[in-house]
Order: C-alpha cells, then sequence, then structure tokens
C-alpha cells in the first residue's frame, strides 16, 4: 500500500487507557463497489481523492485492509435510551480508524460504520443494510451544507454481501468523519462504575481537544460543561429553525464537541406541528420536534453528574455550579433559538415584537398544516425586491402563502418597514437563511428504494449533488423543492440498526 497516498493518522484516543476502547479490526467482506467518495470533504482533510478512488482506498473503505498509521479500536460508551439506562453500549457496528488533521488544523476522526462485529455489538451482526448508509451520507451532508455542526459522510461503499434483518437487504458501509466521537454515554460508562480517575482523564483529553480555552480557567471541569451546553444550546436551535427532528436523542447519541450524530431514524418536517414525531420507535413521542430543547436539557444533566466529583473538591459547591450551568441551558437556547427565527423573517435586531410574530406565525402554519421549509422561503421571497410573484426563479408555483396568513403578513411588512435593513439586504439575509431544499422524506426514501429494489445509484447522487446548494433555487430541480403527495407522505422512518 502507498503510504505517501494514504491517509496520515495521528492518533491520540489510543492513548488513554485500555479501558476506553477495544482494539478492533474491521471484519473483511467479499465484493466492495464504491458508491461516492466526498471530494471537497477529502480536499479539506487533506486526503487523495485519487487514493480514496483507487483500488487500495476501496480496500479500506470497505474494512479489507487497515492503511499504515491506523490503529482500529471500537470505542466503550453507556447511554440513556429513551430514558431507560443501559450501563454498556459501544461502538458495536463501528470502527474507527484513527484521527486526522485536516488543512484547518483540526483534528477529526475516521470511522467505518457498518464494519462488522465488536465486543460492543450485543448480538448483532455489526453490518448495516445499504439503505441507512444512504440516509446518513444525503442527511448528514446536507445538515453541513445548511450550516449545521454535525458528522460528515467520507465515502459509501457496497459491500457485496447481504445483511439479514426483516428482509435480505445489500450491505453497506459508511466512512464517518467528525471532531471526535465521544459521546454524553462515554462520560456515563465511567461514571456508572464510580471511576473517577477515567472521567478525569476523559474530561482532560476533551478539553485538549474541544474546549482548550477552559484550560486556564481555575475551575476547567465546570468550564467544559459550560461549553458542552453553549453548544448544545446552539446546535439545537439549529435543528429547530430547519425543522429537524432527529429522532433517537439518547444520551449515547449527543456528541460533546457540539455536532449532530448518528441519522437513523431522522427526519425533516413536511407540514408543520409542534408534536411530530417520524421515528417507528418513538412510540410515546419522548423526542418529538417539540421535546426537543428539554431532552437536550435533560441529556445535560446526565453529563453534569458525570462531572460532579471531579468538578469541586466541596461536594455542595459543585452540585451547585452544576445546577448553575444546566439551568442556563434554557436561557441560551431560547436565545439563540428566536434570534435565528427573527433573522429567517428579515429582521436585523432580536426582540419581544420579533418572537411574537415568530410565535404567532407557527401557530397559523399548525392551523393551516403549511409546509414548514417552503413557508419561510415564500416569505424570503416576499419580503424584497429581487425575486417577485411568478418568476420562474421562485416557489411561487409550489407554495402560496394560505389567505388566513393575511392579517399577519400585514404586522411582519409594518415591523421590516421599520428595519434598518434595505430591501436587497433583507432578501440576502432570508434567503441565505431560509432553503429551498431540505432532504424531505420522500426524496430519500426513492433514493433507497432505487439502490436497494434496481441497483440504481444515480438518483442518490442527484440527490446529493442538489442538496448541496440548499439556498439556491432553480426551477429546472422544482421536484426536489416540491413537498410530497398524499401517496408520498412518509409517516414513519426506521433505525435500521
Amino acid at each position: 500500500m502507498n503510504q505517501l497516498t494514504s491517509p496520515r493518522f495521528d492518533n491520540s484516543y489510543v492513548l488513554l487507557p485500555d479501558r476506553f476502547y477495544s482494539h478492533q479490526i474491521p471484519t473483511p467482506v467479499k465484493a466492495p463497489a464504491l458508491i461516492r467518495v466526498n471530494r471537497l470533504l477529502a480536499e479539506q482533510l487533506g486526503l487523495s481523492v485519487e487514493w480514496l478512488e483507487s483500488a487500495e482506498g476501496l480496500e479500506v473503505l470497505a474494512g479489507n485492509q487497515v492503511a499504515p498509521g491506523s490503529v482500529p479500536i471500537a470505542t466503550a460508551y453507556a447511554g440513556h435510551q429513551f430514558g431507560g439506562w443501559n450501563p454498556r453500549l459501544g461502538d458495536g457496528r463501528a470502527v474507527l480508524l484513527g484521527e486526522l488533521v485536516a488543512t484547518d488544523g483540526q483534528r477529526y476522526d475516521m470511522q467505518l460504520k457498518g464494519a462488522g462485529r465488536t465486543p460492543y455489538a450485543r448480538g448483532g451482526d455489526g453490518r448495516s443494510p445499504l439503505g441507512p448508509v444512504l440516509r446518513e451520507y444525503v442527511v448528514s451532508e446536507a445538515m453541513a451544507a445548511l450550516g449545521v455542526p454535525t458528522s460528515r459522510s467520507l465515502a459509501a461503499v457496497t459491500t457485496g454481501e447481504p445483511v439479514v434483518r426483516d428482509l435480505l437487504q445489500p450491505g453497506g458501509i459508511l466512512t464517518r468523519v467528525s471532531r471526535s466521537h465521544i459521546r454524553i454515554g462515554t462520560f456515563q460508562y465511567f461514571a456508572g462504575q464510580n471511576d473517577t480517575e477515567a472521567v478525569r482523564t476523559l474530561a482532560d483529553h476533551v478539553i485538549a481537544r474541544h474546549y482548550p480555552e477552559a484550560t486556564d480557567n481555575p475551575r476547567p471541569y465546570v468550564a467544559l460543561l459550560q461549553g458542552v451546553i453553549a453548544r448544545q444550546a446552539q446546535l439545537i436551535a439549529q435543528w429547530q429553525q430547519l425543522g429537524f427532528i432527529h429522532g433517537v436523542m439518547n444520551t449515547d447519541n449527543m456528541l460533546v464537541s457540539g455536532e449532530t450524530i448518528d441519522y437513523g431514524p431522522c427526519a425533516f418536517m413536511d407540514s408543520y406541528h409542534p408534536n411530530t414525531v417520524y421515528s417507528s420507535i418513538d412510540a410515546n413521542g419522548r423526542y418529538a420536534y417539540v421535546n426537543q430543547p428539554a431532552i437536550a436539557q435533560w441529556n445535560l444533566a446526565w453529563l453534569a453528574r458525570a462531572l460532579l466529583p471531579i468538578m469541586d473538591k466541596d461536594e455542595d459547591a459543585a452540585v451547585q455550579a452544576a445546577q448553575q450551568a444546566i439551568d442556563d441551558f434554557v436561557p441560551q437556547y431560547e436565545a439563540a433559538y428566536s434570534d435565528i427565527m427573527q433573522r429567517k423573517l428579515g429582521f436585523c435586531r432580536s426582540d419581544a415584537g420579533g418572537k411574537a410574530l415568530v410565535d404567532e406565525l407557527l401557530e397559523l402554519m399548525a392551523a393551516a398544516k403549511a409546509d414548514y421549509t417552503l413557508t419561510f422561503r415564500r416569505l424570503a421571497e416576499h419580503a424584497g425586491a429581487g425575486i417577485g410573484h411568478g418568476n420562474g426563479d421562485s416557489v411561487t408555483a409550489l407554495f402560496e402563502l394560505p389567505d388566513s396568513f393575511a392579517p399577519w403578513v400585514e404586522k411582519w411588512e409594518a415591523r421590516l418597514a421599520a428595519e434598518t435593513l434595505t430591501a436587497e439586504e433583507r432578501q440576502r439575509q432570508m434567503l441565505a437563511l431560509n432553503p429551498a431544499f431540505i432532504p424531505r422524506n420522500h426524496l430519500v426514501e426513492e433514493v433507497i428504494r432505487a439502490a436497494v429494489d434496481n441497483n440504481d445509484l444515480e438518483p442518490f447522487h442527484q440527490l446529493v449533488d442538489r442538496l448541496g446548494e440548499p439556498c439556491r433555487y432553480d426551477a429546472a430541480d422544482t421536484r426536489y423543492a416540491m413537498p410530497p403527495k398524499p401517496e408520498q407522505v412518509v409517516l414513519r422512518t426506521f433505525c435500521g440498526t
């Protein structure tokens, strides 16, 4: 294997104690084939696209060969799953190949998802059907294009082997990249064993890797908790403003780096309703759209509990600091959400009057069952002089504001008239924040069905390409912006584990 062109790993997690992970070589597959390499991401990571697309690269992406410098491991973690405690989870079907230092100086994990059974597989086969691989590739890359902190998809391959679920399905492996795969559940794993030394070691590692500003703080572990909370408040606000529903917000699915991860039963809302649930395994709606901020705070409280023994020598002082940090999540989230929602409506400042207009609009949208994405996009087009009614570059042909919105529109326009932004500035702001294209559930299902049923990957490539520029509307791509027809509506999404 050519060491000059293969990834140059610089691994730090394997320097932690052995109880943090298990050494795990990926399980080879019979007949791998390349689906797609994310060329732009590869370049950002300083990787050779030519090598990734070569026969040697394919062997590494499929888990058939170990690249020089790679130290493959499966990491240990625990977690609360739908509120229930599981003391031992871990990477059941993922193998961390190693860490890369990208062109921006940031450190990133490179992981194979679906690479075979590990010590944490709990009886599973460690494989992934092709459908979930394509879903995660589509949605994670769409989220990145929308500016949401997220794990990324570097490559996808087929394995040439079937995976047994309810039916035989073709197998796939996703190469996933994130700033790390350390979860709230990673801290919980050691806290649950009363292993304070490991909690401290992990916290020091996370501070060095993600929160270096906490190093010089007199209470570094309090600062660490505050940093994670601040990032999660921003992240959940970004989810909410896009109508994104994660679907499985277990503590083992929340990264302390503040990135979105684990695109299983996730979905973007079509018709707006705050209680929307898609996940087939969320029978009681625990992770409904409206509940996501509160669930994030609940999860963060478990991180605080794990950190308590190292936060302060005085137990009461530690509890007080942790409680204050957790309480601060709500105003931080509300400020972030209110700000971005008001900017989506073209306001240059966030205030109580703007918040009232946002709240009233959402009530109208729920009553009218209005499409979430196209409502805001249509308002963006309506708000400036650049794009007009009926123009070929407008979504007017797809969606027009319901008549019931008319009184609200008058109040909104009056507010805009009092703003300091020009019409052109306002529209640029709104068009940049209100996408025309999202990974709609029926489109994702279409590309999965084409690939799985007909071995046709062209729809997948076309969708990924179109979602790469979510805010640039082109009438030639109308079908990607359209809400689902009644027969296309997806009511349930599935994990694919």
